[in-house]
């Protein structure tokens, strides 16, 4: 396993698929102990419940497969004492579940973690919190088709002749409860700053863009930056990030997650 960790992912889709694959690549397989999946899918390491998963003694666990999956598992994951690399962070947005997973962190010891990898900035905004953000923004551009099949479709004509429409101005928290498809990169974004509540939001129908482009912006007594994240799509999935299956990737392999709790209790 070259002195990696072991680990295990919950779900099977397209960040899932292009982990084992890289995994493959790089000759690190079979550091990949489990794979929690609904019964008779195909997965490499197949397991088909919780108990299973938490049988193959991962080192860690990665959460692939969506807000249910978090809610559905993640308490056991951290109750067992496992650290669990949170892909669905938008989930967090949901005050109930995240008192859940603190108190199964509390129980059993295990850190639910916030891949970082996939944004830039994130590590600045950690280090400027401290000082002082005074104000923080998000603002999530993607071509009209990436925002089919989500809740965009609602208040949105996908086939508008503006280049540019804004169909949403919010709080990160507002942003993840009504759009969690699309949500993760603001919570993050969030959690590192000055929370889900003070953070600004704004969804962006854009055909200025291929593929998604997330700016964050913030200013304080720290001074003022700007990062633009031009990330490839999935090719298996145009809502998500390419770059999300290696950042998950690499907190496994490296133990580099941000730990949520703790951001969440530190917030100034």
């Amino acid at each position: 396993m070259s002195g990696s960790r072991t680990f295990a992912m919950i779900g099977y889709g397209a960040i899932g698929a292009e982990i084992a694959a890289t995994l493959d690549r790089i000759g690190e397989a079979d550091s990949l102990v489990a794979t929690l999946v609904r019964p008779g899918r195909e997965a490499p390491a197949a397991v088909a419940d919780a108990d299973a998963l938490l049988a193959a003694r991962p080192g860690i666990v990665l959460e692939c497969a969506g807000h249910g999956a978090v809610a559905e598992y993640g308490p056991a994951v951290l109750r067992a004492g496992i650290d669990l690399v949170i892909s669905s962070v938008g989930a967090l947005a949901d005050p109930v579940l995240a008192g859940r997973l603190r108190e199964a962190e509390q129980a059993g010891g295990g850190r639910a973690l916030l891949p970082a990898g996939a944004i830039a900035g994130l590590d600045g905004l950690v280090a400027a919190r401290l000082m002082g953000i005074s104000q923080a923004t998000y603002t999530s551009y993607k071509p009209p088709h990436a925002w089919r099949g989500t809740a965009a479709e609602k208040v949105l004509d996908l086939d508008h002749a503006e280049p540019e429409r804004t169909f949403f101005q919010g709080s990160a928290r507002e942003a993840a409860l009504a759009y969690p498809k699309n949500a993760n990169v603001s919570v993050a974004v969030s959690l590192a700053g000055i929370g889900l509540d003070r953070t600004r939001v704004r969804l962006v129908s854009s055909r200025h863009v291929t593929d998604p482009l997330g700016v964050i912006e913030a200013e304080g007594e720290f001074g003022l930056f700007r990062f633009d994240i031009l990330a490839r799509a999935s090719a298996d999935n145009p809502k998500t990030s390419a770059l999300t299956a290696y950042s998950l990737l690499q907190c496994a392999r490296l133990g580099n997650g941000l730990p949520i709790s703790r951001l969440l209790s530190d917030l100034i």
